[in-house]
């Protein structure tokens, strides 16, 4: 498995992993790694094909629980976007692997279908998804300024963001491959049964990711709570680094509040009680 895995931060602190989204590398998290560092054994993952990583063909399926096999057991998994769609299917696929899940600006499903209005139209998938072939880097520089629209620090975010892409950009049929998994990839069938305490964070003002798709997993999985970031766009941690940090930190210390941890218990049970 081509997972690049970069370790650091407290080394007798709990394991915290940080997986990016889509077209942007593990340098997404340069703003907050530094003071997760000091509560966490913060482990830092490139996707396939990120960060001169190879990319080694899985799918989404394999690639979700090739993660959960590459990090320690207790690991708090934090995903960002795609990366928080990986942390779900990695939690579904190995019950009881994470201690808890932080999943930033995600959904289960990205693009609207039947019953599901609180994702981006098919059209403009498609619409991207040639750009992006056509000329990546100039797409994807749009694609920064595009997510953050709306965002009270916007300016901010993008000055943080736009010098990855000039570092380098994943190759073509890695960045061809993330956009089908976009398209393709439906977790709401699975969501009810992820017993894994979960915090969802979630802008306000996400224009990629609706706050409805952040109150519909708040509400759906059997032990999560919802930290709405007012102001905020699709990158809270980078808008408001200061309250993600103090988010996250007093979310892994209380663990889940007892109601959440009763219905998880439960969740977890019938799991068991199905194998």
């Amino acid at each position: 498995m081509s997972l690049r895995i970069v370790s650091g931060g407290h080394a007798a602190g709990p394991d915290l992993a940080l997986v990016h989204g889509w077209g942007l590398g593990a340098g997404a998290w340069d703003g907050v790694a530094d003071a997760l560092g000091e509560r966490f054994r913060v482990h830092r993952v490139s996707l396939p094909g990120y960060d001169g990583s190879a990319d080694d063909g899985r799918d989404f399926a394999q690639t979700a629980a090739a993660l959960a096999d590459a990090l320690p057991a207790g690991t708090t998994l934090v995903g960002w976007s795609l990366g928080g769609m990986l942390a779900l299917a990695a939690a579904a696929a190995r019950p009881g692997r994470f201690a808890q899940l932080v999943l930033v600006g995600t959904t289960p499903k990205f693009v609207q279908a039947d019953g599901w209005p609180c994702a981006q139209v098919p059209e403009n998938h498609a619409t991207f998804t040639r750009a992006v072939a056509k000329a990546a880097e100039a797409t994807l520089t749009r694609f920064v300024m595009l997510f953050n629209q709306g965002d009270d620090k916007a300016r901010a975010v993008v000055r943080a963001l736009t010098p990855l892409l000039a570092a380098g950009l994943p190759p073509a049929p890695v960045l061809a491959k993330g956009l089908d998994w976009l398209r393709d990839v439906d977790l709401r069938a699975a969501v009810p049964g992820i017993a894994t305490p979960a915090l969802v964070v979630h802008g306000d003002c996400d224009p990629l990711m609706p706050i409805a798709a952040g109150e519909w997993l708040a509400a759906q999985l059997p032990a999560a709570r919802l930290e709405r970031f007012a102001g905020s766009a699709h990158a809270p941690f980078l808008a408001d680094p200061d309250h993600f940090v103090r988010a996250l930190a007093a979310f892994c210390a209380e663990r889940s509040c007892p109601a959440a941890s009763s219905r998880g218990a439960e969740v977890a049970q019938r799991q068991e009680g199905a194998r």
